[in-house]
């Protein structure tokens, strides 16, 4: 039996990370969420306010018939609110509730990019952040043409607060 080299190590650390993910934009920084988790994107919408949640969590919409729980992203990581343009757009992901069982959820983006193919050779470990967005919600770092696009855990950054708290 062979023992692992750090290059091996490397390589089964991202091979997870390879695939297919929508890219879109917060605060002209580009995200990617993993393509099997999005069930849809749809046009920024009337959002029915919820009373005492978390300023993040916009409240709900219903989408043919599911009431659905929206999450500004951009409050999410502590962006400065925008205004919603006629490029602002809800990404629906199929997510774990807190109880484990699949739920949907909307996520508020300034606007979708692209599609993108990232091979596992082209993603980075994601460094300490030191912040909320830290190294556990980030798959990684891609570099794609000549930029950077970082990689989220969509279920981790969606799944609790600071305080452990789930949000959905």
């Amino acid at each position: 039996m062979s023992n692992p080299t750090p290059e091996s190590d490397a390589a089964a650390s991202n091979s997870f990370t390879s695939g297919k993910f929508l890219t879109f934009l917060l605060a002209e920084e580009s995200y990617g969420i993993e393509v099997l988790l999005i069930r849809e994107i749809i046009r920024m919408q009337t959002i029915t306010p919820v009373p005492h949640m978390p300023s993040h969590v916009k409240g709900v919409i219903n989408l043919r018939g599911k009431v659905i729980p929206v999450v500004d992203l951009r409050l999410k990581f502590n962006l400065p609110a925008e205004e919603a343009t006629e490029r602002t757009c809800v990404i629906v992901v199929d997510v774990k509730n807190h109880e484990g069982a699949p739920s949907l959820l909307g996520l508020v983006v300034d606007a979708v990019e692209e599609v993108l193919n990232i091979a596992g050779e082209d993603v980075e470990p994601s460094p300490d952040f030191g912040t909320q967005l830290s190294n556990e919600c980030c798959l990684g770092i891609a570099k794609v043409k000549d930029g950077v696009k970082t990689l989220l855990d969509i279920e981790k950054v969606v799944s609790t607060e600071t305080t452990g708290e789930p949000i959905v």
